[in-house]
């Protein structure tokens, strides 16, 4: 499939002038912090206010957890604490919850954000009662499992999310990039949806000379940013290794870390003088962002790299290495730099060029003219137009109609 959304047929747009009735199944979604809980519930906000009914199903996040807005329909399962990640949670199976939600309020569409047990549960249900399912990839799970000791289930694991990504209608990545390489491996029906940045929450003008003070930082002061979970898979032993190459040439150099994890007494450990910020969201979190000059981004395992983007939008010069995200937003030497993907010794020596504060500077303001270009709503006007036409293609398919409920019409939500 490489229709745009730009490009709809007739039929195409009269079925988007109605609203749709989504099922959003997912295992994170805010107030939990992580790239994939702020795209979704970025997504969700943006589908009910262009009119369309979303029923959330997701686990419980904890003993007190209820639906947020009593206005949006939302399923809350059992749910278990995923191994490394206590902040997050893994929904259990919940098949017969499912099947009860969907005949009492039966969805045009079920859209999986996460592939664990409760998404297969529902990736299962929806197709037992002739739903049509899209799915999107959004974390390198089987590049994970080797940072915890599980490198020998990387294939089982690989092979799992391919059986389940090739049984939906579609599969929503973030880059062109990991469009090939997960076509290359046997994944059917992929398109591409990127990701967007709020410009106005994250931006250079949200700098603050206090919270630097705070930082040890004055104006001319060098400031290396990471934003983050502090984990193994995020590569961090190789950030101090770089922010040390660029103090070698700017003795006065400082260290921000913003989030949390399991090896963040680790790094207090091996650099007493950085400075752990904890985690941050909105206003507080943009300030930090802003109030910085260079963001270091030593990951290997992401499928796009929300921070990035919001580095970049926030007027940093970013370092990242070139795949994901990085691939797809920065020019080299232009608005950003590149390492070579896995080459440590090139993405320490860039990060000592970045010592040079004027610049970085320069460097930053160009991200930030990159970043201007990625609005949201273009994200969003792409995955609604992709989910209509999952939608026409289910209603041009003669048995369609043959698998619904045989309760009659559909309840809304």
């Amino acid at each position: 499939m490489d229709a745009s959304p730009s490009a709809l047929t007739g039929e195409e747009a009269a079925l988007r002038r109605g609203p749709l009735e989504l099922a959003l199944v997912t295992e994170t979604f805010p107030p939990e912090v992580n790239g994939v809980a702020m795209t979704v519930g970025r997504l969700v906000e943006a589908m009910e206010r262009r009119g369309h009914r979303v029923f959330l199903i997701r686990p419980r996040q904890g003993a007190a957890d209820c639906a947020a807005d009593p206005a949006r329909p939302t399923l809350l399962v059992r749910g278990m604490p995923l191994p490394r990640y206590p902040g997050l949670r893994m929904g259990l199976p919940a098949g017969g919850a499912l099947a009860r939600a969907f005949r009492e309020r039966r969805p045009d569409l079920v859209h999986v954000v996460t592939e664990g047990p409760l998404g297969l549960s529902a990736l299962t249900v929806a197709r037992r009662m002739g739903l049509p399912v899209t799915s999107a990839f959004h974390t390198n799970f089987h590049a994970y499992s080797a940072h915890y000791g599980l490198g020998w289930l990387s294939g089982a694991i690989a092979g799992y999310l391919r059986f389940f990504h090739n049984r939906t209608a579609l599969t929503l990545v973030p880059t062109d990039t990991l469009r090939r390489e997960l076509a290359a491996q046997g994944f059917r029906h992929l398109e591409v949806l990127s990701r967007g940045v709020d410009t106005r929450l994250f931006n250079p003008q949200r700098r603050d000379a206090t919270l630097r003070a705070h930082w040890g930082a004055g104006p001319s002061t060098p400031v290396v940013l990471y934003v983050g979970r502090l984990a193994p898979e995020k590569n961090l032993l190789e950030l101090l290794r770089a922010f040390s190459a660029l103090r070698a040439r700017r003795p006065d150099a400082r260290l921000v870390l913003v989030g949390d994890g399991p090896m963040c007494n680790e790094l207090k450990r091996l650099r007493p003088d950085a400075v752990f910020a904890g985690t941050r969201r909105g206003e507080e979190l943009a300030a930090h962002y802003a109030s910085a000059d260079i963001f270091l981004f030593p990951s290997l395992t992401e499928t796009f790299g929300n921070v990035t983007l919001e580095a970049m939008a926030s007027g940093l010069a970013v370092l990242a290495y070139d795949y994901a995200g990085a691939h797809e937003l920065i020019t080299h030497g232009e608005n950003g730099l590149l390492a070579p993907f896995a080459a440590t010794e090139d993405f320490v020596s860039e990060a000592a060029k970045l010592a040079d504060l004027e610049w970085a500077r320069t460097l930053g303001r160009a991200a930030r003219r990159r970043a201007a270009a990625m609005d949201w709503s273009c994200v969003l006007d792409r995955f609604e137009a992709l989910l209509m036409r999952v939608l026409l293609e289910q209603e041009r398919r003669p048995h369609a109609n043959a698998l619904a409920s045989p309760a009659g019409p559909s309840q809304r939500l």
